[in-house]
């Protein structure tokens, strides 16, 4: 092999390792946080949602403490405990991943949680609505882990991808084909 090929392949892995890591350039970033990315402001999670079943009702991105008695709490709980909570709700885009920025309080571990409400009952329906995490571990039947949304946040912008999975069969959630 020449050696120019094998810089340009090098190169070429590089270039698609990349694309994986970040939403595409043309992507919108979407929510009301969607400056603290796109001006590389943070500290902020700029998540990229891939793997969506369909474009029906909305996301939303969830930010809790990262421990395993407020991970999923519900939000009005957290407040009266003074604890933070941040939720950002978007209608999925028309096609392709959808790029999602959430601000944090200041850099360190949080919980992410993303859900994609199909229903728009705005509660989560087991049966039809989908979630991911920055882990992107199978979630299976049970109640996912606190680890599988740990995600730690730097000083400007910390990207991850989010690969949503929905209810298949006995077997639990998983990731769509």
């Amino acid at each position: 092999m020449a050696r120019g090929t094998l810089k340009t392949g090098w190169s070429a892995a590089l270039a698609a390792g990349l694309a994986l890591a970040a939403p595409a350039a043309s992507a919108q970033v979407l929510g009301e946080d969607a400056a603290a990315c796109t001006s590389g402001q943070g500290p902020a999670i700029l998540a990229t949602v891939t793997g969506l079943k369909d474009r029906q009702g909305t996301l939303k991105l969830e930010l809790y403490p990262p421990n395993e008695k407020d991970f999923l709490a519900g939000d009005d709980d957290l407040a009266r405990q003074g604890k933070f909570f941040r939720r950002i709700t978007v209608a999925p885009p028309a096609s392709g991943d959808a790029a999602i920025c959430i601000r944090v309080p200041r850099p360190g571990r949080y919980a992410l949680f993303l859900g994609h409400d199909r229903d728009g009952k705005r509660k989560f329906n087991f049966w039809s609505d989908g979630a991911g995490f920055p882990g992107n571990h199978r979630i299976g039947r049970a109640r996912p882990k606190l680890e599988y949304a740990l995600i730690d946040v730097g000083a400007g912008v910390t990207r991850t991808v989010i690969r949503a999975q929905y209810l298949r069969g006995l077997g639990g959630f998983g990731f769509m084909r």
